[in-house]
């Protein structure tokens, strides 16, 4: 754990005009009925928190699907508590989600949403600080590639291809599109392979990246889901749209579970405490 040391202590926190503050994290995942895709986000949470404060109030909620832990319910648990200030981590693995976007509109944080949402404002008291989702991340690089290496045999002839959600919407789609590239490279260059790629399940470009890489560049894809837990997308969209195709090794693996998670978060969280004047 790290040393309280290293922090201010939290009730020290102003707002420069001797106005006591209290800050709170509140993590907004999607949510799902599967429990072990709820429970790994958990943990997750869990986890983060051996490095923060052992005082700073942590709420893990969830956007659907978890009756109990919606994201009012978080809110409402943190400003019982006297928090002032909400620090608000969007753990989605990338900016080009919707969900974000509606989240910030719903939390106040933007005045209106870039598309259409049945969201409704939220009941919050609390000075949100609205941080930012996994998206190209060297921590998340270096994840991705441990959950991968294993299946590499011969690093020069393989090419790693990341396959995103991706997006019917081009504003979002252009930001899953640089969060993602930027992300394969960052792993490209860990990994030492041939190359890396992407590919999207909206719209889907999957069997034409692995077509082209296996077809027209004679390499071996190793296809690397970047979800944040196993659900259905990675254990039937994605093998579903290899049926057929050849050469290539599919790493059927999401983030979770991995300890770098739990330090992306904590140090995002450390980072943006770190804009509260002292």
């Amino acid at each position: 754990m790290v040393s309280d040391k290293l922090h201010p202590r939290l009730e020290e926190i102003s707002s420069g005009l001797g106005v006591l503050r209290k800050p709170g994290v509140l993590v907004i995942s999607h949510g799902s009925a599967d429990h072990y895709w709820v429970s790994l986000v958990d943990e997750a949470v869990e986890a983060a928190r051996a490095y923060l404060p052992a005082e700073l109030p942590v709420y893990s909620s969830y956007l659907e699907l978890v009756p109990g832990r919606l994201i009012q319910d978080g809110i409402n648990s943190l400003e019982a508590q006297g928090v002032t200030d909400m620090i608000v981590i969007p753990f989605f693995v990338s900016s080009g989600s919707t969900h974000i976007d509606e989240i910030a509109y719903a939390l106040g944080v933007k005045a209106a949403p870039e598309k259409e949402t049945e969201m409704k404002r939220l009941r919050v008291s609390a000075r949100v600080l609205f941080g930012d989702p996994v998206d190209d991340d060297p921590l998340v690089a270096e994840l991705v590639w441990d959950k991968v290496k294993t299946l590499s045999v011969k690093p020069e002839r393989e090419v790693l291809l990341l396959v995103g959600h991706g997006s019917r919407h081009t504003a979002f789609l252009q930001r899953w599109e640089r969060g993602i590239t930027s992300l394969a490279e960052r792993t490209g260059q860990l990994s030492g392979l041939a190359a890396a790629d992407v590919a999207f399940l909206s719209p889907d470009t999957l069997s034409e990246k692995v077509r082209y890489w296996t077809k027209e560049r004679n390499m071996e894809v190793l296809v690397a889901p970047l979800f944040l837990s196993s659900g259905y997308f990675t254990k039937r969209t994605i093998p579903g749209r290899l049926e057929g195709h050849e050469g290539y090794r599919y790493a059927g693996e999401s983030l979770l579970p991995h300890p770098l998670l739990a330090r992306w978060m904590s140090q995002q969280i450390l980072n943006i405490m770190k804009l509260f004047t002292l």
